[in-house]
């Protein structure tokens, strides 16, 4: 066993250290309808009964303003075939570009929120903000999940390795592919 001790480390290496993280796409809306995906690692489960999951986002991206402005948000977990696109979605801005059109994604209607769905996910959670609170550069978003919608012919989703690349992690075959 090593009994060496643990020295102080740099937040960002700390952050480094935790990967991989699940990576998802977040969907949003304007008040005029026109729809964007965010990439997101920063997300988490926070209630079982009933369900709620909570997102954190920078006021400087483009999905803050449309949370702002229609508090409604669709958790994507894209397939290895999405990498491509969930990693442009992660580092382009939605101000700027539609990240559906520039990156080739579907964009299906959601059941009980109007933030759309994208195709070829593995499984999406439809979210209605619940709470907001500041912490720090990001707002956290609570979004109570109003429907869990997926496809269980499928089984990996992407992870992001020290927010430098995407990989996919098959829960099923217990594989990690580099995308």
């Amino acid at each position: 066993m090593n009994n060496t001790e643990l020295t102080e480390i740099r937040w960002t290496d700390a952050v480094q250290l935790a990967s991989p993280h699940p990576y998802v796409l977040v969907t949003t809306v304007d008040q005029s309808g026109r729809p964007d995906a965010i990439g997101i690692g920063w997300f988490t489960i926070v209630s079982w009964s009933p369900p709620m999951v909570a997102i954190g986002v920078a006021p400087a991206r483009h999905s803050y303003s449309n949370l702002e402005q229609v508090p409604e948000f669709v958790v994507n977990f894209p397939t290895p075939r999405l990498s491509r696109a969930a990693w442009a979605c992660g580092t382009t801005s939605g101000a700027r570009v539609d990240k559906f059109k520039a990156n080739g994604m579907e964009a299906l209607p959601s059941g009980q929120v109007r933030p759309p769905t994208i195709g070829g996910s593995l499984m999406a959670w439809e979210c209605k903000v619940v709470q907001k609170m500041d912490t720090g550069d990001h707002r956290l978003y609570v979004g109570e999940i109003l429907a869990v919608k997926g496809d269980l012919s499928q089984s990996a989703h992407l992870y992001s390795i020290h927010y430098r690349k995407l990989v996919s992690v098959d829960h099923k075959a217990g594989t990690i592919v580099e995308t």
